[in-house]
């Protein structure tokens, strides 16, 4: 089992590029996604000063900034599904929804394409319930720019 098996730190890059991409690794990553402290605390300082960190509230309880996103994969994962596995699932369709890096159909069609057979559906749902906290969490932004303005007035 790897690290992340254990509750330890893990790390998976993603390169995405409208231009050739020379070099695999991610050099100074424009955005973190961590599902635990241990990653936070760990890669935080890989990404870029101005970069966007995602975290699962569930499981990292120390922000090392205001500017986290802060979602709540894996209580989602659990009250919804009873399967925290899908916490990850979860977190990704949250990440496409909040950064539109890719569509959600080409997300979904990756996805599926990966899953093991029979988890097709639970992955789907998993998806929306990614997609929704998004929204949600980006409806709550909006409504908290809005009070603050009405406190100017």
């Amino acid at each position: 089992y790897g690290p992340e098996a254990r509750g330890g730190a893990s790390k998976a890059e993603v390169v995405i590029s409208d231009v050739e991409i020379d070099y695999p690794k991610a050099v100074k990553p424009d955005l973190l996604l961590a599902m635990n402290q241990k990653a936070c605390d760990t890669y935080l300082f890989d990404m870029k000063p101005s970069g966007v960190l995602i975290v699962d509230s569930t499981l990292v309880k120390q922000l090392p900034t205001t500017r986290a996103v802060s979602l709540p994969f894996t209580r989602i994962a659990r009250e919804t599904f009873g399967k925290e596995f899908v916490a990850n699932i979860i977190a990704l369709a949250a990440l496409v929804a909040l950064t539109g890096v890719v569509s959600p159909s080409s997300l979904e069609a990756a996805v599926l394409a990966r899953v093991p057979p029979g988890t097709e559906d639970l992955n789907r749902k998993a998806l929306e319930a990614g997609i929704d906290a998004a929204k949600q969490h980006l409806a709550q932004r909006t409504d908290d720019l809005i009070d603050a303005d009405s406190l100017d007035e």
